[in-house]
Formats: C-alpha cells, structure tokens, sequence
C-alpha cells in the first residue's frame, strides 16, 4: 500500500463522514425524532431506497464469500444473489403495501397486528439473536480479514471496523445510514468493475482466464471449466443440490428480503408505497451484479494463482478478492479497490447497527417504558448499538466452528435453520385469513425447537463434542442438506400452523383489515412501468439460469 492508496482511502472515508454529518443534521437544528432516527423521517425516494437495499445486504462477508466461492468452483452459491432478484419482486408487489398501510416500524409489529403480541416478542428476540450470530459479528469477522491482509492484526482490525462504523450510525440514525449507503453502493460496484478488468487484463481476456483453468484441470483433483460456470448441481449433490437451491433458497430469500428488519427498514423509510416498489426493483436489477462482480473475480483468483502471479492458500478461499487486490492492481487503483471494500462492510454493519437498535427501541423499551420521550428513544437506541457491538464481538471466536465451507456456506446455513417458521407465518398468514395467533405461535416455537436443535448438533459434532454413529437417526438427520432442511422444516411448521389454527377460532375480520389480502382490493393487472420493469427483470433472470446452466456452458 502506497501513499497514494491511503490517499484515496482517506478521501472515500471523508466523503462518507461528510455525507454522514449533512444527514445527521436537520435543518431547523430541532432534536431527531423517533421518526427521524429510525425511518428516516418516511420521505425517501427510490434511488436512495434500492442502493441502500443493496449496500446494506452486500457486506464484506457477501464479497469474500462469493468470490471464494469462484475461486473454489462453487457457482451455485451464485444462486442466492440471483434469487434474491425474484425475491425483491415479491417486497415490492406483496408485502410492501401491507407494511406501509399500517403504519409499522419493525416487522414484530406487523407481527402483533396481524397475530398478537407473544408472536411480536418471538420475532424481537430471535430477530436480534440473529444479527449477533449471521449479521454483525459475521461482518466484523470479514472485515478484520480484509484488515489483516492490510497487515492489521486481527483483533485491532475488528475494532477499527466497529468503532469506525458506530460512529456515524449512533449520531445520524437511518438517515446517515441510507445516504451513505446509496454513495458506497456506487463506490463498491466501481472498486470490483476495476478489480475485473485488470484480472482479465493480466490473463490475456476471457480466453486466456479460460485456457489457464483448462490446463490446471489436467492435474488430479482440479476442477474443470465447465464446473466453475455451473448454477445448477444433481439432487444427491452435499453442498448445493438444484432441489435444494430452486425450493430451499427462497424460503431464505423471503425471510431475509421480506420480513426481516435490516432490509425491510429501508422500505419502510419510502414516501409512498410506488416509491417503495421502484425501489426493491432497482435493487432487484443491482443483485444480478454480484454474479458478473464478486463470483469472477474469485475465478480470476483462481487462474493468477495457476500462473504464479498472485499467492493465497485454496483452503482459504475467502481470501481470493484481498489477494487480487494487494497484489495485483496498481498504486492507486489497489486504494480504490480497498475503498470499495470498505464501503461494503460499513454499509451493511451501519445498517445492521441501526435495525437491531431499532428492534430493541420500538419491541423493548417502548413497551416497557410507554411514556417515554422522543429525546429518550433516540437515546435508547445509541445506547443499544453499543452494547450489541460488545455480544457481537463475544461470539467471533464461536464462529469457527460452524465455517468449514467458508463465510457464505455459514451465513446460508443458519438462516436455513432459522428462517422457515418466520417466513410461514409471514406468509400464509397474508393470504389465509382463518390463520390465528394460536396457530403462529405454535409454528415459531416448534420450528424455533428443531432449527436450534439441528445447530448445536452441528456445531458439537464439527467440534468433537459428541460421537455421531453412522447409521444412527441422528446422523441422518445432521446428514440432510441444509437447504432441503429449510424446505422441510418450512412444510413442516406450515403444517403445524394451519392444523392450530383450524382446531382454534379465527381473528376477527376488523383486526385483519389491514394485514391481509381483502376481497375488495383490486388485483387487476395493469401495464405500468413497475410491471414492465419487474417483467424484464423477471427475463433477466431467467436468462441468467439458461446462460449459467449445463446447456448454455456447453
């Protein structure tokens, strides 16, 4: 690293901390409001809503992982970004108007009005749970990676990533958050588009990349060119099976993109309902990017490492993109690189900060102190992002246990654990009026039950803590692909949520009024540009699926 990649490393973080300060001043100098801090004042537009979608879910761990996933041939990884195209879609057509009509702040508040305040205290408390074990401390890890990279030791790295990021977050509010997410988003697309070109740059194109994988395939255990630009693997397949990947990955998607606070906040903060569609639909286009921007550059990892230009251990993966970037790119333009880096794992910790201090504010404090101030609130919620910080950096050391297939196999597979009886629950109870609050909470707690119980089984069996026999019920059931996992285990509390609430007795139709899908709303299809535009990403998709599959790398 140079003094002119420091430079312009210095430069990127004082734009942020500017953009940071002007969002986290208000114009009349009066203090933030609830509304403010948390929601952004409820007057954004879509352009910032769909970057901060999409700054906020690409964190460090998205980009190391995907791109170690290139540089271990595991395309179908890739899967889950596409998806999440398709997902976005369902944001903005199905759930978005229902969040916004009722006036909600998080999502366990939709949860009350439409089942009861014990569903609402679940999704609090597994909400926040979960930002500590897949969101902020995953995110603090790979960002002390990409320090110790740098050179900075990795405890020193994890603190300079919380104590960087907290700031601004704590003082500015949502408002700090989506701003200098919207400037990041652009900032990361253009540090990995530099990374590309000046990979392929190195390799002679596309056919030189492709003629260097084909060589080192010759050698025993190398993996063939054919398998690198594969989304789809057979059903027996142990880490991504198609099955698994066209059945099991949506469910996380719903979960993640439609009911969970740290993405869904950014739409709650839409000054309308139109604005908020445009805005999953922009990020929904702006995920098809991590296929083209983070999974390439890992197989352009791949094939340096073949030739000899760049050194990094195939064991660890995760560290193909650093390694590109330390040593391949020029003076400058490796500042640049580590900017856009940068601005991703500071966009989605900032974010995860600000909903999880959200949740604790609004499902905790709130109720418990009814009376508060806004002044109190606000400072609540400060005072809460501190003290996540701290668990989140207590559970680092337990992660290691869980990541034998690298960052992003660890983040899916807890939320395969985690997800299915949310997205149920969220779901049916949209369509199907007769679902009751009896019924949810039952579905959260037996799903919550045998999730939990499939992780601490994993996470003692990787660490040597039990002996599993081979042939016994337990070895099968730790055995099952953790995406066929999700689908089951989604049928499963799907079941169990349905049989409940048909032996109980159903809401009342005013209680349901404003939660789910009434007869008298007109669901005519109309050509608009939000119909065009989800139809052509829809296309989008789909071509993706054929280029990437058998078929089209034949």
């Amino acid at each position: 690293m140079s003094f002119l990649d420091f430079t312009v490393i210095g430069v990127y973080l004082g734009i942020i901390l500017w953009i940071a300060k002007w969002a986290s001043s208000k114009k009349d100098h009066t203090e933030f409001s609830s509304v403010d801090y948390f929601l952004a004042g409820k007057n954004q537009g879509w352009l910032v809503i769909g970057a901060s979608l999409f700054a906020s879910n690409i964190g460090s761990e998205i980009i190391l992982g995907v791109s170690g996933a290139g540089a271990r041939a595991d395309m179908p990884m890739a899967n889950f970004e596409i998806l999440a195209s398709l997902v976005l879609i369902l944001l903005g057509w199905v759930f978005v108007p229902f969040y916004l009509r009722s006036g909600i702040y998080t999502m366990p508040e939709f949860l009350e009005k439409r089942y009861s305040s014990a569903c609402r205290n679940y999704l609090s408390v597994i909400s926040v749970l979960a930002y500590i074990i897949t969101k902020i401390s995953l995110i603090i890890f790979a960002g002390a990676l990409v320090f110790e990279v740098l050179g900075v030791p990795f405890w020193t790295g994890a603190i300079i990533t919380v104590v960087g990021t907290g700031l601004y977050t704590v003082l500015g509010g949502l408002k700090a958050v989506i701003y200098t997410d919207m400037v990041q988003a652009f900032i990361l697309i253009l540090g990995t588009v530099v990374v590309v070109i000046f990979g392929l740059h190195q390799l002679g194109g596309w056919s030189g990349m492709t003629e260097t994988i084909s060589m080192a395939a010759l050698e025993e255990g190398r993996p063939r060119m054919d398998q690198f630009f594969n989304l789809w693997r057979p059903m027996d397949d142990t880490d991504y099976p198609w099955t698994g990947m066209l059945f099991g990955a949506p469910i996380l998607g719903v979960w993640y993109w439609c009911t969970d606070q740290y993405i869904v906040q950014r739409a709650l903060s839409a000054k309308d309902v139109s604005n908020a569609r445009k805005g999953a639909l922009f990020a929904g286009y702006l995920k098809l990017l991590p296929v083209f921007l983070f999974f390439i550059p890992g197989v352009i990892a791949y094939a340096l490492l073949q030739q000899g230009t760049i050194h990094f251990s195939l064991e660890d993966a995760d560290q193909a993109l650093p390694a590109l970037i330390t040593q391949l790119l020029p003076t400058g333009l490796k500042g640049l690189a580590i900017a856009g880096l940068l601005a991703a794992l500071m966009s989605s910790l900032s974010s995860a900060f600000n909903s999880s201090s959200t949740l604790l504010t609004i499902d905790f404090y709130q109720k418990i102190k009814p009376k508060a101030t806004e002044k109190d609130l606000v400072r609540f919620g400060r005072l809460a992002t501190i003290v996540l910080v701290v668990l989140s950096l207590g559970w680092i050391p337990f992660m290691n246990a869980l990541m034998d297939g690298g960052i992003f196999h660890y983040l899916q597979s807890i939320q395969a654990y985690i997800s299915p009886p949310i997205t149920a629950v969220f779901l049916l109870g949209l369509f199907f009026k007769w679902i009751n609050a009896r019924g949810a909470i039952v579905a959260l707690w037996t799903g919550f039950a045998i999730g939990v119980f499939r992780l601490v089984m994993e996470f003692m069996n990787n660490n040597g803590s039990i002996q599993v026999g081979a042939d016994s019920p337990l070895a099968y059931f730790l055995e099952i692909n953790f995406l066929h996992f999700a689908l089951f285990l989604f049928l499963f509390c799907s079941g169990v949520l349905m049989v409940v609430s048909k032996l109980g007795t159903p809401q009342s139709a005013a209680s349901l009024a404003m939660v789910t899908f009434q007869k008298k709303e007109n669901m005519a299809f109309k050509w608009t540009s939000d119909t065009v535009l989800t139809v052509l990403l829809v296309v989008l998709v789909l071509l993706l699926w054929l280029i990437f599959s058998p078929l089209g790398v034949g």
